[in-house]
């Protein structure tokens, strides 16, 4: 660390929560809810689906809405799309059945809130990223949301991490910014902002950080002693 950051910017996803069962996308339910719909569909059709969905992920430039997901999805193996398909497929659920934070972040985040470090989240995610967050017992603890949906770019995209600096009032180099993918880090660090890779299981990620000069931490509650 260059100087001691005055903030943090954190990604969501493998930093702060997790999902239930380990796939972020489609949710969970999502087999169950197309067989619910289509019952001659087999699981390997729908193992396919996932790969399909994976595939349309990897080539968009930002976050899509999450009914042009499932359709691309679903027009891959030959299911409809039907209206009520589509609704069935994004219906609220308790988020803490799909999701839960990792074991140290709440009392990570209410120190550093306590503290008065400036927090914002910088996340590939769909707009009720916050809403997530609350259920998960993080309702109060950011000041800004940087979101691909809503921002129309993802990460490494600069648009991502200016709008968080810039939403806390602060420059690059007094923010400090932590991420699971350190290829992310990296192009923070190329825009002036600090940074550190969390790797939370060892070897998982550590040789990527290393290559790239990136510092690693393998757990929350650590940034407590760098800001």
């Amino acid at each position: 660390m260059t100087s001691t950051p005055l903030a943090l910017l954190l990604d969501s996803g493998g930093v702060l929560m997790r999902p239930i069962g380990g796939r972020w996308n489609p949710r969970a339910d999502f087999e169950a809810t197309v067989k619910d719909h289509a019952a001659q569909v087999t699981d390997e059709q729908l193992a396919e689906a996932v790969r399909e969905g994976d595939r349309f992920m990897a080539a968009v430039t930002s976050t899509p809405d999450l009914d042009d997901y499932h359709r691309a999805m679903l027009h891959h193996i030959g299911v409809e799309a039907s209206a009520e398909l589509l609704a069935a497929l994004v219906k609220d659920v308790p988020p803490t059945a799909v999701l839960e934070t990792f074991p140290e972040v709440v009392a990570t985040l209410t120190t550093l809130r306590a503290r008065g470090v400036p927090m914002a989240v910088v996340s590939d995610a769909w707009p009720n990223l916050p809403d997530l967050h609350a259920a998960l017992g993080m309702g109060d603890f950011f000041d800004a949301y940087a979101i691909s949906a809503v921002l129309g770019c993802h990460k490494p995209d600069p648009r991502m991490y200016h709008h968080a600096s810039e939403a806390l009032g602060l420059a690059p180099a007094d923010c400090l910014f932590v991420d699971d993918a350190p290829e992310l880090v990296a192009a923070a660090i190329a825009l002036g902002y600090q940074g550190c890779a969390m790797v939370r299981d060892e070897g998982d990620g550590s040789a990527e950080a290393e290559a790239l000069g990136v510092a690693v931490i393998s757990s929350l509650t650590e940034v407590l002693g760098l800001v």
